[in-house]
């Protein structure tokens, strides 16, 4: 498995063994510990905040809607791509292709998009 799709695995996990709102973050913490070895990689704020701004949108099944993240930017982008993947049904992205669509010039994506196409192939992501 590529590292990048490790964070997509942490969502899912998170989700899977979801249980109590005020628990989320912390349960991303557990689960990015268990998928990375690495402080840098376990630390990234980008996917996670990514996920947990679906989540406070109440966009992923299972997860109600609540204050989850701080993040503006990377919030935005998660939502801004669910709202692509819900405009174009039957066009495949790669992240990188997802991300273009976004139109954020030369600004690269960093993992961001991972976990919402993984989210949104599995059929987590409330359409």
């Amino acid at each position: 498995m590529l590292d990048y799709n490790k964070y997509a695995k942490t969502a899912i996990e998170c989700i899977e063994n979801f249980k109590d709102p005020s628990c989320i973050k912390e349960m991303w913490h557990k689960y990015v510990k268990e998928n990375f070895d690495t402080k840098s990689s376990q630390e990234k704020g980008c996917p996670k905040n990514a996920f947990l701004g679906l989540c406070e949108e109440g966009l992923v099944k299972g997860i109600p809607k609540g204050k989850y993240t701080k993040s503006v930017k990377n919030k935005k982008y998660a939502l801004q791509a669910v709202e692509i993947l819900k405009q174009n049904t039957q066009t495949t992205f790669s992240p990188k292709e997802l991300w273009k669509q976004l139109e954020l010039g030369d600004k690269k994506h960093n993992s961001q998009m991972d976990v919402v196409l993984e989210l949104w192939e599995k059929g987590l992501i409330k359409k």
